[in-house]
């Protein structure tokens, strides 16, 4: 089984992205399966693209996307994606799109085919704080959430998808005046590692494949 994984590259003035630099020193092979690990860029449209680019050519079972949410204190599973591009800052080429869809054909929202609540459960299991969260935003993260659910559900109805969201690492929280919820690097990369194997274990049973 081959799954995708990807961190976007910093953004908002940021050095690091903690999204990225997770999924970086994430092991090769998690249950069994083959992890393809890839950087997007925090570009509306293009970031995408890149992501269209990398199932085009790695064809996975599995598309898990994450990036930084700074505030948040729990690392977040979204269930859902919306049709709306509404930026609260520029992307990294300064663009600032307001109150525009995604797709002009696509539906006003789309849920996550994956896992979800496993995942979550396989997070805290390991002690990490996690939530299902059922809002991925305006920003690159949802617009980025929204193409790959709407290509499951034109292109790729084979393949499930999914975001995940995690705080800042502790460098960034210690950098700011008022120190905002963080996690480690290595403890986010130990989340992901959990969520993504319940994705695999619970794809594995769907087809009736012995774990």
């Amino acid at each position: 089984m081959q799954v995708l994984i990807t961190g976007f590259a910093p953004f908002g003035g940021e050095k690091i992205n903690p999204a990225w630099e997770a999924v970086e020193i994430l092991p090769d092979q998690i249950e069994g399966a083959n992890i393809v690990k890839a950087q997007l860029p925090v570009l509306f449209g293009r970031g995408a693209e890149v992501l269209a680019q990398l199932v085009a050519v790695h064809r996975p079972e599995i598309t898990i996307c994450v990036g930084q949410a700074g505030g948040r204190a729990a690392v977040a599973v979204e269930r859902v994606a919306v049709n709306l591009r509404d930026a609260a800052m520029p992307d990294n080429s300064g663009n600032a799109p307001a109150d525009e869809p995604i797709m002009a054909d696509g539906p006003a929202a789309y849920f996550s085919n994956l896992p979800t609540r496993a995942m979550a459960e396989a997070i805290r299991a390991q002690g990490i704080p996690a939530v299902l969260s059922y809002s991925a935003g305006t920003y690159v993260c949802n617009d980025v959430m929204y193409h790959l659910l709407y290509w499951i559900d034109k292109r790729w109805p084979q393949m499930q998808g999914g975001f995940i969201h995690v705080p800042y690492d502790i460098s960034q929280a210690a950098g700011k005046p008022s120190p905002p919820p963080s996690l480690p690097v290595p403890v986010i990369a130990r989340a992901l590692e959990a969520a993504i194997g319940a994705a695999v274990r619970a794809r594995r049973a769907e087809a009736g494949v012995s774990v």
